[in-house]
This record gives C-alpha cells, sequence and structure tokens, in this order.
C-alpha cells in the first residue's frame, strides 16, 4: 500500500487556526484588534492576524477546511496555465569543463569511450572524474583513458581516505599525493562529506575539519599547486528539525541518511562550517573548489564574503541550481560580480539533466520545472548570463586553476 504523506500545499490549501498555532502563526481573538468584529461571508466571526499593519480583515479562507480530502505533496503536480516564451536548449552555447563529474569508473577504454559519447551532444569537452582514485588503482584508470585515445576528453582527480588519522598521517597521506600527481592526477577529490561528519579518529573521536593533522596533506596541495575539491557538510535544512517548517521535508523523510539534525551524533550546520573556514585559513597558498557552492547557494552573501576574504577559494554549481533558480537577478548579478571564482559542475552523472543547467544559465525564461521534485517544489527561472560570463563559468576557470587540462576543442 502507497504510503501518503499529507503536507500543506503552498498557495493552495488554507492553513486552520489549529493548525496555525503548531506552526507559530497566532491570531488575535475578539474585537481587540481593531475594536469591531469582522464578517466574511459565512465565515463568521473573526479578527485580523497579529503584526499585519493595515490588514482590515481576515485574508479569505483564512480558517476555513478544504471541502475535499487535501491531496499528498507527492501526488499534487497542477498544470500550469501560465503561458511564456520557453527556451530549452539542449546543448551548452560553450565548450564545458564538468569540474564535478561522477560518471561510470574509467576501468576500461570502452568504459571510456561511452561517456564520452554522451558528453558530446551536451557540449562537455571535458569530464573532471571526481570519483577519485589513488595508488595503483589511479594508475589503471589512467592507463585506461591513454588506451581508449580520448585523453584530451577526460581527467582524472586523487583521493585520499582519513580513516584512523592519527600522529604521522598527514605526512604519509602528503607523499601518498605527490605520487599521485606523479602519475597524471590533476588535483584532488572529491573530499566527501564524510569528512567532518561522520569519519572518526584512531582515538574515536570525530575528525573535525580543521585538525592540525590533516595540515600537511592540504599545505602539500598548495605546494604540487593542484586544487582540492571539498564536498563539506549537506544543506544547511538537513540539520534542522523534520517539520513543515522545513522546506526540504520531502526530501529528508525520502531519505534517512539526509537527516543530521541529531545533535547527539552531528555538530550544526554552523559548526561544521566554522571548521572549514578555520581550515581555510590556514591555507592561503592551497586553491580550493568548494562543491555545491559551499552549501551557501541559499546565502549567497555569505559565499561572496568568503570569496573577499580568501583570494584561493573558488565553487561550483553542481546539485544547487534548485536554489540559484529561485533568485534568477540577485544570482545574476552575484555570478557577474564573482566571475573568476565560480566553475561548472553537475555531481551525478545524468545526461538529460544538463540541459535544465544550461536553461537557467543561458536563457531569460521563467516558470519552469526543476528536474527533481524532492529538491525543490518551486519553479526555476533563466538568469541570463552575458557571455563573458558564460564562457569563465563553463571552462576559463578550470582551465585557469586545474593544471594540465586538455585544450584541444576550446575557442583560442
Amino acid at each position: 500500500m502507497k504510503r501518503r504523506t499529507l503536507l500543506p500545499v503552498i498557495g493552495l490549501l488554507a492553513i486552520s487556526l489549529a493548525g496555525a498555532d503548531a506552526l507559530g502563526l497566532t491570531f488575535r481573538s475578539g474585537a481587540d484588534a481593531v475594536g469591531s468584529t469582522f464578517r466574511s461571508g459565512d465565515q463568521g466571526t473573526q479578527s485580523p492576524p497579529q503584526g499585519q499593519p493595515g490588514q482590515l480583515r481576515p485574508r479569505p479562507g483564512t480558517g476555513r477546511e478544504p471541502e475535499f480530502p487535501p491531496p499528498s505533496n507527492i501526488d499534487y503536480k497542477p498544470r500550469t496555465t501560465l503561458v511564456v516564451p520557453d527556451h530549452k536548449v539542449v546543448r551548452a552555447k560553450f565548450p564545458v569543463v564538468d569540474v564535478h563529474g561522477h560518471p561510470p569508473a574509467f576501468n576500461s577504454p570502452d568504459a571510456v569511450k561511452n561517456v564520452v559519447n554522451l558528453m558530446s551532444p551536451l557540449n562537455i569537452q571535458v569530464m573532471v572524474q571526481t570519483n577519485g582514485a589513488t595508488g595503483e588503482a589511479l594508475k589503471a584508470r589512467i592507463a585506461a583513458i591513454e588506451a581508449s585515445g580520448l585523453k584530451d576528453r577526460v581527467v582524472m582527480f586523487s583521493t585520499v581516505s582519513f580513516r584512523d588519522v592519527g600522529t604521522g598521517w598527514g605526512a604519509r597521506a602528503a607523499q601518498q599525493l605527490e605520487a599521485d600527481v606523479r602519475a597524471g592526477a590533476r588535483g584532488v577529490g572529491e573530499i566527501g562529506k564524510n569528512l567532518g561528519l561522520g569519519t572518526r579518529k584512531a582515538d574515536g573521536t570525530r575528525l573535525k575539519v580543521d585538525d592540525p593533522e590533516l595540515d600537511p596533506f592540504w599545505a602539500a596541495a598548495g605546494r604540487l599547486k593542484v586544487p582540492v575539491f571539498l564536498h563539506l557538510g549537506e544543506p544547511q535544512e538537513f540539520f534542522e528539525p523534520l517539520d513543515y517548517n522545513n522546506e526540504r521535508w520531502l526530501e529528508m523523510a525520502l531519505f534517512a541518511n539526509r537527516r543530521f539534525n541529531d545533535r547527539s551524533r552531528y555538530p550544526t550546520f554552523d559548526e561544521l562550517m566554522a571548521e572549514r573556514d578555520r581550515m581555510l585559513a590556514k591555507h592561503p597558498k592551497t586553491t580550493f573548489i568548494l562543491a555545491h557552492m559551499g552549501w551557501h547557494a541559499n546565502d549567497l552573501g555569505r559565499l561572496g564574503t568568503m570569496f573577499d576574504k580568501w583570494p584561493n577559494l573558488h565553487a561550483e554549481v553542481g546539485a544547487v541550481l534548485y536554489d540559484l533558480g529561485r533568485q534568477p537577478r540577485f544570482g545574476h548579478d552575484f555570478f557577474v560580480k564573482y566571475q573568476d571564482r565560480i566553475l561548472f559542475g553537475k555531481d551525478s552523472f545524468q545526461p538529460d539533466e544538463y540541459p535544465y543547467f544550461w536553461r537557467v544559465f543561458e536563457t531569460a525564461d521563467e516558470y519552469f520545472d526543476y528536474y527533481r521534485d524532492y529538491h525543490a517544489f518551486w519553479k526555476l527561472y533563466g538568469m541570463n548570463l552575458p557571455d563573458p560570463v558564460l564562457k569563465k563559468l563553463y571552462y576559463q576557470n578550470a582551465m585557469r586553476i586545474v593544471p594540465g587540462l586538455p585544450t584541444a576543442g576550446f575557442p583560442k
């Protein structure tokens, strides 16, 4: 039997007075609001909401219950009647470097060829494999790339294990990174979210992002002039209570491993970000790329402050299109101001999802769907970025900060 979760649907269902208390909405009773009571149709005696200057009577529908059973927010998919210009973009306007790629592992030349065949129609010229590898596994994947004849289309990043970090770990990890870069790794990452959340040190304590034992590794990346690609934390709402005020309620309800609101197990979002920021401050000579805009796409001002503070810091746009596409004007201005600091990345390798990114970045379209409704129940809007900014976003910034990227297929 299909489980149905009943939720208030924004813009459709009225909130009952009893339910309003649970959501923190209070209403004054009687005539004390403006000295008299009001009647609207057959709704009976009501008073205006508290804290609404100039509101003379309740909003129509306040206090009503739906005549019919409300749908679940999973089932409610209304057809829009809005008719506006529609410009679907199946191919990026300029060639793209995807710095956050998770295609199938490059275990054979055929695996590489299969991925490139899917990249080309989208105008993805270079894919950075951020399912990183190290040691012999890295060498094997680079050999497969060489054998495929497509070394101008895909590159590898290295990786590192943070298991059982203790005395001497940093020096050993730095030494392995040096070997991986000599073998052909173009960067480090993706450093996954377990760092700071689930990873434990040899003594059983939580491994913090700014642990001093990690410093030799971060410093080695700077010395070797390769970027470190960091996925730290998760969306801010994943750390908050799972209630109807949480705009990521559905995703958290669907995926238990996206709930980080148990304070006995996890730090708060801001505690984790503070650890990250202290680590960044210690390593001004290392180039860092924050995956998912550092989970600040919902607060671009905060990310801008970080960009202003640390010139070596960059960010990529993977898996946060739902936030960028709901603030097209502010987002546009942010991308223009920080056009040298933002890179394109997609995250999950689903070729049918890339055109949503092209449409948000390249058009001024309005009110169109996002590709995963459990990420966002709202619509997207185009940011209409100018061509010089698109070029930097799509490939120029990556070419500048990732050493040894192929240059074939890009404008001179």
